[in-house]
């Protein structure tokens, strides 16, 4: 078992719900276990900058039902080269840090794969994204909450849709990944759903419409992920609205009210059990790998791995859309 003396933790990229709730369990881990903590402020930014906070149990405490991040995150042009990297290297030894937790998506991933093989570096990654598309892990912390932000928020726009009998098009995230549309257009029975990884059939749309079997209904609600295809809520409202002037059709683009909040109790749940997973990877000598959960237990995924392979959608929701939807 490898023994550190202090060990980094940073949030980079999109910030998602239960960041904090990771952050405090991984200050805490680490402290249980006799290793100081140094908190790094604006993720990879922070690196390069050398701006560290040291982290106690009293820093942490009343952050878990919070959403964003304590640690802030930023975009860093800087750590992307070489020199940058060094720079953040330098910053890691005279901090007296030995290893690295970083919480993020895919790009968080990648900085941390690089910097690890240069500098030969213990790194461990923690799935922090509300989009879900990380490969190897069967929840991201964030996603949970995000989708039943989208799920409140389509709930009230149904009652207005039904009110007045209207189509209204609502755009969620997912500019790579879909599964936010897809989870919550089940959840709130939706009529349509168009999302990246499926190729935009809006003549089934379309026909669903011209066939008047939509007057069963009150209200039609159709969820697009911001990546799909067809360009967004806004231009395919306008393709069905040249087919079909009749409709009194509305946009509704939810953006980043999805990534606040505070996190949902199985959000808090999964960002404590990998925090501590994390720090455990390390000082059992695991680095360049992604800690998930798979089938409920904690698994080790290469960083390698995370990065290359892309989660994939499962189609059979769409099925299931359509038979819900009969």
């Amino acid at each position: 078992m490898t023994k550190f003396k202090r060990i980094g933790v940073l949030t980079s990229g999109g910030d998602a719900p239960g960041m904090n709730a990771a952050i405090r369990a991984v200050v805490r881990a680490g402290l249980s276990n006799n290793i100081n903590i140094s908190g790094v402020i604006r993720g990879y930014d922070g690196l390069v900058n050398g701006v560290f906070r040291d982290m106690t149990s009293r820093k942490v405490s009343n952050i878990i039902h919070r959403g964003g991040t304590i640690l802030k995150s930023a975009r860093s042009e800087a750590f992307r080269t070489k020199e940058g990297r060094y720079q953040s290297y330098r910053n890691l030894i005279e901090e007296g840090i030995e290893a690295l937790v970083v919480i993020g998506g895919d790009g968080t991933f990648t900085g941390a794969r690089i910097f690890g093989e240069e500098y030969d570096f213990p790194i461990v990654g923690i799935p922090g994204t509300i989009d879900n598309d990380l490969f190897g892990t069967d929840m991201t912390i964030g996603f949970d909450t995000a989708i039943n932000t989208v799920v409140e928020a389509v709930d009230k726009i149904r009652d207005t849709a039904s009110s007045h009998e209207r189509l209204f098009f609502v755009e969620v995230m997912g500019r790579d990944a879909g599964f936010i549309a897809l989870r919550t257009g089940i959840a709130t029975g939706a009529e349509a759903i168009f999302i990246p990884e499926v190729q935009t059939e809006l003549s089934e749309f379309e026909s669903y419409l011209f066939n008047g079997s939509n007057q069963k209904k009150s209200s039609n609600i159709v969820l697009v992920a911001e990546g799909d295809e067809s360009g967004g809520a806004f231009k395919l409202a306008d393709q069905v609205k040249e087919k079909f002037p009749q409709y009194d059709m509305r946009v509704t683009i939810l953006g980043h009210v999805q990534r606040g909040g505070s996190p949902s109790a199985y959000d808090r749940y999964i960002a404590s059990r990998l925090g501590v997973a994390a720090v455990e990877a390390l000082m059992d000598s695991q680095r360049s790998i992604m800690v998930g959960l798979k089938h409920k237990e904690i698994d080790h995924i290469p960083f390698a791995q995370t990065i290359k392979h892309h989660k994939e959608a499962d189609k059979t929701l769409m099925e299931l859309l359509k038979i819900l939807n009969f």
